[in-house]
């Protein structure tokens, strides 16, 4: 998986199948079709674009993923910021803050964060 933003309708996709992995993609068919309105069509074009972009996998007719929610949306995270502020973390603090007070649990937490992960 490289560089890949979900369309709204593909989040909601994806999201039904980390959240009932692993699923059989006849079941997954018949969950769009009650979520998401969907006819079986749709569901394996869907399934298969994001298969072609190696979020998923679909095998012996069993869908799970190849990579977990919290790492894909991390690494969405991390290119929005690369994008957007030129990779600056503090520039990205200081735009989501945007003037704002946080609490002081908030601010513990992201101390905590830095002390985690700052280099030596």
């Amino acid at each position: 998986m490289n560089d890949y933003r979900l369309a709204r309708s593909e989040a909601k996709f994806a999201d039904l199948i980390w959240q009932h992995e692993p699923i059989g993609s006849g079941e997954l068919v018949k969950l769009c079709e009650k979520e998401m309105h969907w006819k079986k069509s749709t569901t394996y074009t869907v399934l298969k674009k994001l298969c072609d972009k190696g979020i998923f996998q679909n095998e012996n007719a069993v869908v799970s993923s190849l990579i977990k929610k919290d790492e894909f949306y991390a690494r969405q995270s991390r290119r929005f910021v690369e994008d957007t502020f030129n990779g600056s973390l503090p520039k990205f603090l200081a735009a989501f803050i945007g003037g704002k007070k946080i609490s002081a649990r908030q601010a513990e937490e992201l101390k905590k964060l830095i002390d985690e992960h700052k280099e030596e």
